[in-house]
């Protein structure tokens, strides 16, 4: 997997990719958003992963983790998603929350307790999802899941 920075030229594509996958594309060009896709050969983007950073820099809201279908079940996924944790860590947050109606077991392998929805909401209210899923009414219907990155 060769995961590369999103740059601004790349949103539109990665906004397209992750309609087509059915996750949130809404806020990718926030300022708090750190980004990362990888494409193929023809230029299509076939994976991505990324979050959202907390105001105080200590939690992170991972998000648009997404392969293409064609490459999945060959642990793509948990590459993306341990990319992502892994660059948050390096940022010095110490713990990483998700929405997850669908993934559960998914994340659970990769070490994510369910989490109450309203600690996260407190913990990153700043961000783009939380705010988008709040203002729709679609936030009461998530599932939150937590993972502590470090003390």
């Amino acid at each position: 997997m060769r995961l590369e920075p999103c740059q601004v030229g790349d949103i539109h594509d990665l906004e397209e990719f992750l309609g087509r996958v059915d996750l949130t594309a809404s806020g990718l060009d926030s300022p708090t958003a750190r980004l990362w896709i990888e494409r193929d050969p023809t230029g299509a983007i076939v994976a991505s992963a990324g979050y959202e950073l907390s105001a105080d820099g200590v939690h992170v809201l991972i998000r648009s983790v997404a392969v293409t279908p064609r490459l999945r079940s060959g642990g793509r996924g948990a590459e993306a998603a341990r990319f992502a944790l892994h660059q948050a860590s390096q940022e010095g947050v110490r713990r990483a929350w998700l929405f997850s109606r669908r993934s559960g077991p998914f994340w659970q392998s990769l070490g994510f307790l369910p989490a109450d929805r309203d600690d996260l909401a407190v913990a990153l209210a700043g961000t783009e999802q939380v705010r988008l899923f709040q203002r729709t009414g679609q936030f009461e219907r998530e599932i939150a899941w937590s993972c502590q990155l470090s003390e």
